[in-house]
């Protein structure tokens, strides 16, 4: 099971310094990969109607392509996930160009996470329809691996047309992974029939067994293997102790988890540096050096 850390960008300094000595170090502490939040825009909680999102304009998100980029000419082993992107508020022809530069740049090292978003806001602001994004999602994946494996794409579908084009350079990675979000039961069918993983963000592992059992049920109705779907779990530091480390990392390993993800936000540190010593205690309780 491959072990990974979500940026704490939310809680993290707007310094190219602090964010290369963070991503360095996570590498050399031996983690396996980054995961970055993505949100362009954070809306204003006092608009007209109010807000109930979890994040306003007040916190920091970095593009995650942008800074993946930055990462990619600093570190060397490091894997770069979005966890995730809000595929359907952005042009899907020019995702796969950003991804592709990306793993091009990065030498194969980019995992793209996909997902739906909530922030009906934002969608507004990037003159996309919030309330299609689901199907519009389902194109866009299709698309996607075609840009990433066809030096030339013919596409004529319900919401975008490529008529004889295509990237270059392609990505190292032909089709680079695409692994979703969310735990929507729509969700989970869909994953089950384009997704090659899951990026399950659910606060307790009690919270994921059932959704684990859907997704199997959905693999199997799909005509897939469970066996080669990849499970990325979330690790919250906020609610589980150093105590429990040990015994979480083997229940995810019981679960079939392919992947797990260390989140230090929610843990009240207030600055990079408490974010990276809880890291190292985590990496030397799992033995990661």
């Amino acid at each position: 099971m491959k072990i990974g850390v979500v940026f704490p960008q939310t809680e993290f300094p707007p310094d190219p310094i602090a964010i290369r000595d963070y991503a360095q170090a996570v590498e050399d502490l031996g983690f396996n990969h980054i995961h970055a939040y993505d949100h362009v825009l954070g809306a204003n909680p006092d608009r007209p109607g109010g807000w109930t999102g979890p994040y306003t304009f007040e916190h920091s998100f970095f593009e995650p392509f942008v800074l993946f980029s930055y990462l990619a000419a600093i570190t060397n082993t490091v894997e770069f996930d979005t966890g995730i992107l809000i595929l359907p508020q952005r042009q899907t022809a020019l995702v796969a160009k950003q991804a592709a530069t990306l793993d091009v740049l990065s030498r194969g090292r980019t995992r793209l996470g996909v997902g739906n978003g909530w922030n009906a806001v934002e969608y507004t602001a990037l003159n996309e329809n919030f309330h299609n994004r689901g199907k519009r999602m389902e194109e866009q994946v299709t698309l996607l691996r075609m840009l990433w494996t066809q030096p030339l794409v013919n596409f004529q579908g319900r919401w975008h047309n490529i008529p004889d084009a295509g990237l270059n350079p392609l990505p190292v990675q032909r089709p680079i992974p695409i692994w979703f979000g969310g735990t929507d039961e729509k969700v989970i069918t869909r994953m089950a029939r384009l997704g090659d993983g899951w990026m399950l963000n659910i606060r307790t592992l009690e919270q994921a067994h059932p959704k684990l059992n859907q997704l199997r049920h959905y693999l199997e109705e799909a005509g897939r293997e469970p066996a080669s779907f990849g499970i990325d779990l979330r690790m919250n530091m906020s609610l589980v102790g150093s105590e429990a480390w040990i015994n979480f990392i083997a229940e995810c390993q019981s679960m079939g988890a392919t992947h797990l993800t260390v989140n230090t936000m929610g843990c009240e540190y207030e600055t990079p540096s408490a974010h990276l010593e809880a890291l190292k205690q985590f990496a030397e309780v799992a033995g990661l050096r």
